[in-house]
């Protein structure tokens, strides 16, 4: 399994009812899309929420890392570890962080 099946089904629980809503597969993953952008989506190793220009802060916080693709960093994300997402509190705030940084961007 490339992600945590328990875990996408908390997300889709938590995005449920979003306008503009789409999953799509990805990095070997899923990612959830709003109006075309990611907010945010699964890897293996954790949750993948797109920051943009708040992912240097947001690395500073417990059970944050870069996400990686091959040797290169993926610039304005940051995966939070499932350690970091264990109550849906916690969960909702990265979902929300991500879903505002999408909302602000032009719809695709």
């Amino acid at each position: 399994m490339a992600y945590d099946e328990v875990l996408a089904d908390r997300v889709r629980a938590q995005l449920a009812g979003e306008d503009g809503l789409t999953e799509r597969k990805m990095f070997g993953g899923i990612g959830w899309m709003l109006a075309g952008n990611m907010a945010v989506g699964l890897m293996k190793d954790g949750l993948m929420v797109r920051l943009g220009d708040k992912t240097g802060e947001a690395l500073e916080e417990p059970h944050t890392s870069q996400p990686m693709m091959g040797e290169r960093a993926m610039k304005g994300m940051v995966v939070v570890a499932p350690e970091g997402v264990e109550t849906d509190e916690q969960l909702g705030a990265w979902i929300g962080r991500g879903a505002a940084v999408a909302r602000s961007l032009p719809a695709k």
